[in-house]
């Protein structure tokens, strides 16, 4: 009996837990979405919102690429260095590592840029720049310095990735028009 009172304690406390976490749910707004449902529909497709039950249940088996390149700070970034050699670079761990790169034979640099956000912001990119300086007997230090370049590297992308997301948004701007979608 005692168990049976526990089970149904736990229960009670844990619907109670869930139905007061649907609060917080983006999309709920009634203001924002028309009230038609095929409306809505043809407004979440225009946004590239939604969700397709075969996709979820393994019926789309392809690779789908296009997140990366319409991703601006990637994309700045990649431009931005494209004159280094890359070592990898790992869309979905978020890193841009470059070979060593140099001018002259004895000093070489190497830059790893990592995404901490998608959002085109200052802090959304954390920059680290390789110095190596070999001697002739080929004995190499290699240091990690916080100079001038790394301040203009980050400028840099920052500036193309804003292009970038103002093209984008420019290219993709399409005004929601209420129209019956019986017609």
């Amino acid at each position: 009996m005692i168990t049976f009172i526990k089970k149904y304690i736990f229960t009670y406390i844990c619907l109670i837990l869930f139905l007061n976490s649907c609060a917080n749910l983006p999309g709920g707004d009634a203001r924002k979405n028309p009230p038609n449902p095929d409306k809505r529909v043809q407004k979440n497709l225009e946004e590239g919102k939604g969700f397709r039950l075969d996709n979820a249940l393994g019926g789309n088996k392809a690779t789908n690429f296009e997140f990366a390149s319409s991703n601006e700070l990637w994309r700045a970034s990649l431009d931005t260095i494209d004159f280094m050699p890359l070592l990898s670079a790992n869309y979905s761990g978020g890193i841009i590592i470059t070979d060593w790169y140099s001018e002259k034979q004895e000093d070489s640099i190497k830059i790893t840029i990592r995404f901490l956000s998608n959002e085109v912001r200052s802090d959304a990119v954390d920059i680290k720049i390789f110095y190596k300086k070999c001697d002739a007997n080929m004995k190499c230090i290699i240091s990690e310095q916080d100079g001038n370049l790394k301040k203009e590297l980050k400028k840099e992308i920052l500036k193309k990735a804003a292009i970038y997301k103002k093209q984008n948004k420019d290219k993709n701007f399409k005004p929601y028009e209420v129209t019956d979608l019986k017609n």
